[in-house]
């Protein structure tokens, strides 16, 4: 698939779930070994033109999840590529056990994407919302964890995930009208942050859609004279510990974003890098403070639970004066 800045908005205005399946459509084209399996999501997930166009490639099996996983894993086991996806509390907690014993255990080799991720269908309620997806699967021997940060960095994350020689999930964030964090091509490689901008005394690290209100954050703390780097940890797993080690060395506050419970996702794993230095900064974890709320929009609950660029702001200045 040809990036260049046409491409890159049009991904931006369909989001990521329309994009990743015109990624996958065009990977599937050149590789005749890629199957796609999924739960009923074919025009959820952007792949009605795959199933119409190369009907062999894909494999509807309903609402079965458990099952998805089963049979991918025995596609792989034939030396197939295989991607399964569905929503992301259903690509993850409803087969767990099937992602610990075929791909963990026996180290088959899938990827998974999860669609929805995050907050994104708060008009549902949590039982759609997936805050929960990244602490469940983090604690699985031979995974890859990744939260792309916008549409063409989805994209990016599946053709490295084929390459990839252990399992990976995907967590996809964010809807139609999506942050562009990337204007052009750039190197991607599965556990190498990257960083968006440099600063000095405070970090940032981010994952997902929510990147765009911390580069916002950071802005703003730059013009308040606090230097301010920000960082796309767009792998979880495995986490870049130089990176971390790094802004530790150099920053008076390492600050965690992310649309998950604060408990088991990037801030932890952050925290578990700091944990092993001697005298390491203060760390903000800002997340979903380990609660469910009513339902509600997206912008609604970015903000009940402090994602917004102006919170994000606040709680660092808080912190920073104490």
């Amino acid at each position: 698939m040809e990036i260049n800045s046409k491409n890159i908005k049009l991904w931006s205005t369909i989001g990521p779930r329309a994009s990743l399946g015109l990624g996958i459509l065009d990977l599937a084209k050149k590789q005749k070994e890629l199957i796609v399996v999924t739960c009923d999501v074919s025009t959820s997930a952007g792949l009605d033109r795959l199933r119409k166009t190369l009907p062999d490639q894909y494999i509807d099996l309903g609402i079965a999840e458990q099952n998805m996983i089963g049979v991918s894993a025995g596609l792989a086991s034939e030396n197939f590529n295989v991607i399964t996806t569905t929503f992301a509390p259903f690509q993850t907690m409803r087969c767990c056990e099937q992602i610990k014993v075929n791909l963990g255990y026996m180290e088959e080799r899938v990827t998974m994407i999860g669609l929805a991720s995050g907050l994104i269908l708060g008009n549902l309620g949590f039982t759609h919302c997936c805050i929960e997806d990244i602490g469940v699967l983090r604690s699985i021997p031979n995974l890859n964890i990744i939260s792309p940060a916008d549409s063409l960095e989805t994209i990016k994350s599946i053709e490295a995930s084929l390459h990839s020689k252990k399992s990976t999930y995907i967590r996809v964030t964010g809807g139609p009208n999506n942050p562009i964090i990337y204007e052009s091509d750039y190197k991607f490689e599965i556990g190498k942050s990257i960083t968006l901008k440099k600063g000095n005394d405070v970090t940032l690290f981010g994952s997902g859609a929510i990147l765009e209100n911390c580069m916002i954050a950071a802005k703003a703390l730059e013009e308040k004279k606090i230097s301010t780097g920000v960082v796309n940890m767009h792998t979880i797993k495995p986490i870049d510990k130089d990176a971390i080690l790094n802004a530790a060395e150099k920053s008076k506050l390492i600050v965690t974003v992310e649309e998950h419970n604060i408990i088991g996702g990037l801030g932890s794993a952050v925290s578990e890098v700091l944990s092993n230095i001697r005298n390491s900064p203060k760390q903000l974890t800002i997340g979903i403070n380990d609660s469910y709320t009513k339902s509600g929009s997206y912008k609604y609950l970015k903000n009940y639970y402090r994602l917004t660029s102006e919170k994000i702001l606040e709680d660092v200045q808080i912190l920073l004066n104490e």
